[in-house]
């Protein structure tokens, strides 16, 4: 068959189609969403795919569920969407974990910037820094002294290999040149008791979780990841403002589709996004886990993961941490 015949053949295949695909957008969403999230309830990415759930399904007028598929730093979760059907209905809720996992594990079973389509980036949060009180140091200034001074004195708490605040401590190691030794534990939780009693020097953290323990003198907090000043804390300054020029690791939760998911869904998707981010009561909540409003438009989300992923598999490199 000649290759004009194939492509008017392929043409009117394209004409048959049209307009089914296009009364399939115009009626979305006509059945029930899955907000694909990649960790165990309670966590960051749980609680914000929750919150949006909400907000979708009282705006779409359709049921909206959270399904919780967790398992290797978000890996196996966000798989699942990047093989799902492109049609809007399977949608995906992330962490930063997507834009350090390709140079964490060896075999990564999508590729975050061809089998999935950004649609916004909700919220971030800076972590904060916080130091035992027998650490003699009351600013950032003093702490990289005191790193440098005693070589290899002080540890700092990780509560996972790729996680925001051991992207944090490693992006701080390589900005200063200190020795700070990293020690690993299974979750945020028991860094924070290993903190508490003095098994560790220092730890970085979200300020939900060692708030309480700033306010009664149990921490000393030294600074602040964000390039910004956390509104619940407008007291600790920010690293970059304080010692360190340039340095920012924040952690931050977003919105993707499956690859190929039309346009028009993925822009409908945005401006759902940006209306329930922009209500009070939402802000009002995001508040209290000191996680702060985004809402940027597909292009700007996607080119932020890049830059993400440019950025910490830098760091990775320079730390010399080899795919696992």
């Amino acid at each position: 068959m000649c290759s004009g015949v194939r492509m008017l053949l392929a043409m009117a295949c394209m004409l048959q189609t049209f307009p089914h695909a296009l009364a399939q957008i115009q009626n979305y969403p006509s059945r029930p969403l899955r907000l694909i999230v990649p960790s165990t309830p309670g966590g960051g990415s749980d609680f914000v795919g929750r919150v949006m759930a909400l907000r979708f399904g009282e705006s779409l007028g359709m049921q909206v569920v959270v399904e919780n598929r967790p398992g290797a730093s978000s890996v196996i979760g966000a798989d699942y969407v990047a093989k799902s059907a492109p049609d809007g209905y399977t949608l995906l809720v992330t962490p930063a974990a997507l834009a350090v996992n390709p140079f964490m594990f060896a075999r990564v079973p999508f590729d975050a910037r061809r089998d999935l389509a950004p649609v916004s980036q909700l919220v971030e949060s800076g972590n904060v820094l916080t130091a035992h009180p027998s650490v003699p140091a009351r600013n950032m200034r003093d702490l990289i002294a005191l790193a440098k001074s005693r070589r290899g004195a002080l540890t700092i708490a990780s509560p996972g290999g790729g996680s925001t605040p051991h992207m944090a401590a490693e992006l701080f190691r390589m900005m200063t040149g200190a020795d700070i030794v990293i020690v690993p534990y299974k979750g945020s939780g028991p860094g924070v008791i290993a903190l508490l009693s003095g098994e560790v020097s220092l730890q970085f953290s979200t300020p939900a979780s060692t708030m309480q323990y700033i306010r009664n003198g149990k921490v000393r907090a030294l600074g602040v990841t964000g390039l910004k000043r956390i509104a619940a804390m407008p007291e600790v300054p920010t690293i970059a403002e304080s010692a360190l020029p340039g340095y920012e690791a924040t952690q931050w939760f977003g919105l993707l589709a499956p690859a190929a998911t039309p346009r028009l869904i993925i822009d409908r998707l945005y401006q759902e996004s940006l209306r329930a981010i922009r209500m009070q009561d939402t802000r009002e909540r995001f508040a209290v886990e000191a996680l702060e409003p985004v809402g940027s438009a597909p292009d700007e989300f996607a080119a932020y993961i890049a830059s993400e992923m440019n950025k910490w598999g830098k760091v990775i490199k320079a730390a010399g941490i080899s795919p696992q």
